[in-house]
């Protein structure tokens, strides 16, 4: 699978986006979400924010277990997400604080909850299978809160 990964850091670095005041609001920590369908790469892409952030040493992989925001033995087990995890780094002077949520509807009202908290989100779509149902689920999830978005 082929995973089109969407990172604030390569976009900052592009000169496209900024995690900035005027986009995620005032203060200075920003709550930031990676919502997608199931198996899209929300926790690898968690991993790698922290890992470009500085706030982790190596990048944990899914398949291996190791992962920051998947820490219930089930989630291990299986290999996904089934709480809404937060964890919290710097960026440019300002504290983000990253909610991993789950992809499965089984998982749902995860989604629902985070959102609620979200300045922004990041959207993830698997780039060979493009949109799928429950991509557009938490994205109709997403936009009702007027956070900034990323897809």
């Amino acid at each position: 699978m082929v995973v089109r990964l969407v990172l604030p850091a390569t976009l900052c670095r592009r000169g496209v986006c900024r995690l900035s005041t005027r986009l995620f609001g005032s203060g200075n920590t920003r709550n930031v979400g990676i919502i997608a369908h199931i198996d899209a790469g929300k926790t690898t892409t968690t991993e790698r924010m922290l890992l470009l952030a500085g706030a982790v040493h190596a990048a944990g992989e899914v398949d291996s277990g190791d992962t920051v925001t998947d820490f219930l033995e089930q989630e291990r087990e299986r290999g996904i997400t089934i709480q809404s995890a937060a964890t919290s780094f710097g960026w440019r002077g300002a504290a983000v604080s990253l909610i991993d949520t789950p992809g499965h509807i089984d998982f749902t009202v995860e989604v629902e909850r985070a959102v609620r908290v979200l300045d922004g989100a990041v959207l993830i779509v698997d780039a060979v299978a493009g949109a799928q149902a429950q991509t557009e689920t938490v994205w109709r999830q997403a936009r009702p809160h007027g956070g900034a978005a990323v897809a």
